[in-house]
């Protein structure tokens, strides 16, 4: 069967877009955000709005994220289907799919809930367990996401 390269190659950039962008989020947006006072001058942004923008930046994150684990579950479903078949790939595949999808569909809309509440709730150790797993997740996706796209590049090589 013929490989279609165009979209091997397009699901490798979606692949390395995404690890990017997560990497990106976790190492320097959120350092930044959160971290206001050692950049602004004559005026603080507290802990809590902080929070208020990171979120809204994880919300909007999450329609990339979940496009993400919508075109993994295809297209590793076509190379199932034509009987390219690999653990490891499928293995970090599921992985992928299943921490977008926590990401996206439970935590964010949770931390956004409680955030919606007040700093009050924020201040919970409820909302700290859940930030904490959700960084815990986040990190895991950045990790398969590295993972599948140096494994679906070195399986493109033995084509």
């Amino acid at each position: 069967m013929k490989r279609n390269i165009y979209l091997d190659f397009g699901y490798l950039i979606l692949l390395a877009s995404s690890f990017g962008a997560v990497f990106t989020l976790g190492a320097y947006v959120a350092p930044v955000v959160f971290h206001t006072d050692s950049l602004l001058v004559g005026m603080l942004i507290d802990h809590y709005n902080s929070g208020i923008i990171m979120g809204e930046i994880f919300r909007r994150f999450s329609y990339w994220i979940y496009f993400l684990a919508f075109a993994v579950v295809i297209y590793e479903a076509m190379m199932y289907k034509t009987g390219q078949r690999d653990t490891i790939a499928m293995i970090t595949a599921f992985v992928v799919v299943a921490t977008s999808l926590l990401f996206s569909a439970v935590y964010v809309p949770t931390i956004l809930t409680m955030q919606s509440l007040g700093a009050e709730a924020t201040q919970s150790d409820t909302f700290e367990n859940i930030h904490i797993a959700s960084e815990i997740d986040f990190k895991i996706l950045a990790v398969t996401l590295l993972v599948l796209f140096v494994r679906r590049l070195m399986l493109l090589r033995t084509i």
